[in-house]
């Protein structure tokens, strides 16, 4: 397989291409390497290879035209790669799918970037080896080339190495022990040394499963998992994230479709159905937040059905779904509630189905930033009825996160709906 770096500093690639594996795999053939550097198709005393940005900014920009001579030196450059944090993120399979090709080019950037117009008039893939920067595209090449090379036949001397490892069957890698038995306390697990390779193959998959689980839970929702994963990783301890997330559905104050604040009336369906999703994710609490009396009885009425009246027998998974109701007189009595059972003050985080658009708006909390914050402390999700919450409430929150479909113009879910999708994506299935 034949990789052409091209390449401002081709010195870079000089050691680690050439230690190890990758040094025998060169020796015997199985990869070989080329560079170019776009300085060699330069026309002045100076070599430059870069110049200042339309538009103004900090930084140089690589410059077109040796960029494109140095490609169109390459006789067969195959795909065509660009190291890039704005690129398709490098992982196993897109490892694999680089190793059946016969040559792969590699651009490697400095400065501030390339000029785009590369872009267009080259058939360049940008891939990231993930989200942070580096100075240059050369120490990703290097970490993308030795994915790939390790997966040629031969390369790894047991063709089975590179399929045992992380990664490679969608889960973290099983943990590996060597003599001696016993070091300084510590042994390793006896059934590695009892002889059935059958005992250890299971061991050594629960063990991957566990390690995913406890360190790469976002792994799991690509892995391929069996029945027999599924029911080892239920018996497993795990993060469980969604005990610090509160739910509240506030019937007043809302608006209107007129913008006035009003009192919305309780529904059936949205106390049965937002009970079952609090369940369903292990959600801390759920709030029916009403202040109106006859609404708080309808509420208190339907619980006692299904809590210890004639529902609780007849269907008990309703009735462990609607124990994680309470009726409040407003989102304070919430706080109040989530203080006594926890220790600590919620961070409250609302929702809308539009974007602020008020007057110097924060912009929108993300998923990824709530999730963090439920790792440290409770977060009180708070959801309005009728045409959403009053601006007194979203006043009193952290942020409003981000809208479901905030890319296009319908957004009209029901607050079932809402609930459940947005819950689905603070805790997916692992959390």
């Amino acid at each position: 397989m034949n990789f052409h770096f091209v390449s401002l500093f081709p010195e870079f690639f000089d050691s680690p291409l050439n230690a190890g594996l990758m040094g025998k795999a060169v020796q015997s053939g199985i990869v070989a390497f080329d560079h170019v550097n776009p300085r060699d198709f330069t026309v002045d005393k100076h070599r430059t290879v870069d110049d200042r940005p339309y538009g103004g900014g900090p930084g140089m920009v690589m410059m077109l035209e040796p960029l494109g001579k140095a490609l169109d030196s390459i006789e067969r450059p195959g795909r065509i790669l660009m190291m890039s944090p704005r690129g398709r993120r490098f992982d196993q399979s897109m490892a694999r799918e680089l190793v059946r090709e016969q040559d792969v080019t590699i651009l490697c950037g400095r400065y501030e970037g390339i000029d785009e117009r590369l872009l267009d008039l080259y058939p360049v893939e940008l891939v990231s080896m993930g989200d942070y920067v580096l100075n240059g595209g050369e120490a990703a090449a290097v970490c993308m080339v030795e994915s790939v090379a390790r997966l040629l036949p031969e390369f790894m001397g047991h063709e089975d190495s590179g399929e045992e490892e992380s990664h490679s069957a969608g889960l973290l890698e099983y943990p590996h022990y060597t003599r001696p038995d016993e070091y300084q306390g510590h042994k390793v697990p006896k059934v590695l040394s009892c002889g059935d390779h059958g005992r250890i193959a299971q061991w050594r998959r629960e063990e991957a499963l566990k390690q995913t689980l406890h360190r790469r839970p976002d792994m799991l929702a690509g892995s391929e998992l069996i029945q027999e994963d599924i029911d080892c990783l239920r018996g497993l301890d795990r993060t469980m994230l969604g005990r610090n997330l509160y739910l509240a559905l506030v019937h007043y104050p809302v608006l209107n479709k007129f913008g006035e604040k009003v009192a919305v009336s309780l529904t059936n369906l949205d106390i049965h159905d937002i009970s079952r999703v609090s369940r369903s994710y292990n959600v801390g609490g759920f709030y029916a937040v009403t202040p109106i009396e006859d609404q708080k009885a309808l509420a208190e009425n339907l619980l006692s059905h299904w809590l210890t009246g004639a529902g609780s027998k007849a269907n008990p998974d309703r009735a462990e779904a609607l124990s994680v109701v309470s009726v409040v007189d407003d989102i304070q009595s919430a706080i109040l509630d989530i203080q006594s059972r926890t220790g600590q003050s919620p961070l409250l985080a609302a929702t809308s189905a539009k974007l602020d658009r008020r007057k110097n708006a924060p912009a929108p909390l993300t998923y990824d930033w709530v999730r963090d914050r439920l790792e440290r402390q409770p977060v009180l999700l708070i959801f309005g009825t009728g045409h959403g919450l009053a601006d007194e409430v979203l006043d009193r929150a952290e942020g409003i996160i981000r809208p479901i479909r905030y890319l296009d113009e319908y957004n009209h879910l029901s607050v079932r709906s809402a609930v459940t999708i947005t819950v689905d994506r603070l805790l997916a299935d692992e959390f």
